[in-house]
């Protein structure tokens, strides 16, 4: 009996199964690379808008696959109030990018990095709650772990704002800082193993005046361990008069705030110093004359003391307040703040800078402290 041998296949019909089967493959992968933001987009916006106390919606979803990559346009979180239900801005950026951060892979690492551009930060005073109503306890650090599921190595904010409101208070109050710019690298120590790795550097506009902070620490410790300063120069008063108005009753005509601070932290223990500056004060002047009668008392008493602390020859009011202790426990020397105010106003006036004194080692250490009249005549520094 003859056996019946197959045909074998034809070199064109092979090849042109291979293309069908590449071709499907292609058509199937650009499809999903097409349905993919969609999804991803459905996913965000499903679970911003189940969040606990808060609302929030994402516009649109780029994906860069080339650079690990995707951009979110227009997101906003609105804080949602448990009995009215009604919503009030709280977050908002134009865009956040999140990607791979690339250079980290040559550490043996992979991690990731965020930049917003043109966020604002809104933290707004409502009215007081009943208290049977429990207190929101929404951790953000789990809404971004679902969109970021690596450990964030380096984030960047770019043209920030950061704004608080109080509509509850006569005049309202709403203050801000702009222009703000933050940058924080290296916080999962990839490429660093100095007591403190990770470095964050910000600034921003106040009120004609500008805040610089600087920060190193270790955010990988089990305890906060970190060293800080920061400067706030030449702030306006006269432009937070909404501000003085609704919380002591002044409004100033003229002045100019400056606030320098240096803190450091480790072992469950801190220690520093917050020294606050006013120059050229004027509360009571002309263009007072038509406020209330009890206005114009407390603004006299409030002028009054400013001329007595001021120091004539710099025009400034200043002191200097120690604070130290443990976390949950903050011990404020406010003898040392009173003796440091009495002796800007009559011996040396007190330096509107930092003063580069305190640092990681010298937290935990104990320093002669002297008495409040030694305080006060102690040599110029």
């Amino acid at each position: 009996m003859a056996v019946l041998k197959a045909k074998p296949k034809s070199p064109k019909k092979t090849k042109n199964r291979k293309w069908k089967i590449f071709g499907i493959t292609l058509l199937v992968l650009v499809g999903i690379r097409l349905a993919l933001p969609y999804i991803i987009l459905h996913y965000a916006n499903k679970t911003l808008a189940t969040m606990h106390g808060y609302y929030g919606h994402i516009k649109d979803i780029d994906l860069s696959i080339y650079r690990g990559a995707y951009t979110i346009k227009d997101f906003y979180i609105n804080k949602v109030d448990s009995i009215t239900k009604q919503k009030t801005p709280f977050i908002s950026s134009e865009v956040i990018d999140i990607s791979v951060e690339w250079k980290s892979l040559f550490h043996g690492r992979i991690v990731g990095e965020l930049e917003f551009d043109n966020p604002v930060l809104r933290f707004t005073k409502d009215k007081a709650e009943p208290a049977q109503i429990q207190k929101d306890t929404t951790d953000f650090r789990q809404v971004l772990d679902k969109f970021m599921p690596l450990k964030i190595n380096r984030f960047e904010i770019m043209n920030g704002k950061i704004q608080y409101i109080d509509s509850t208070s006569k005049p309202i109050v709403n203050i801000m800082m702009d222009q703000t710019h933050v940058l924080a690298e290296n916080l999962s120590s990839v490429r660093d193993t100095a007591l403190l790795p990770a470095r964050v550097t910000a600034n921003a506009n106040v009120y004609k005046g500008t805040l610089s902070f600087n920060m190193k620490m270790n955010p990988l410790a089990d305890k906060l361990t970190f060293d800080m300063n920061a400067e706030l120069k030449n702030t306006n008063l006269p432009e937070l008069n909404n501000f003085f108005k609704a919380y002591a009753n002044i409004d100033i005509n003229k002045g100019v705030f400056g606030l320098y601070t240096e803190i450091a932290g480790k072992d469950g223990k801190y220690k520093g110093y917050v020294k606050p500056v006013i120059k050229d004060l004027d509360v009571l002047g002309p263009e007072d004359r038509k406020d209330p009668f009890k206005q114009k008392l407390w603004e006299g008493v409030v002028g009054t003391a400013g001329i007595v602390l001021e120091n004539r020859k710099k025009d400034q009011i200043a002191t200097k307040v120690i604070i130290e202790g443990a976390f949950g426990k903050t011990e404020i020397n406010i003898w040392y703040a009173v003796a440091d105010l009495l002796r800007n106003a009559f011996i040396h006036a007190i330096h509107p800078a930092i003063d580069n004194e305190v640092n990681i080692t010298s937290v935990g250490k104990k320093e002669k402290k002297g008495n409040f009249f030694k305080r006060i005549f102690r040599k110029k520094e």
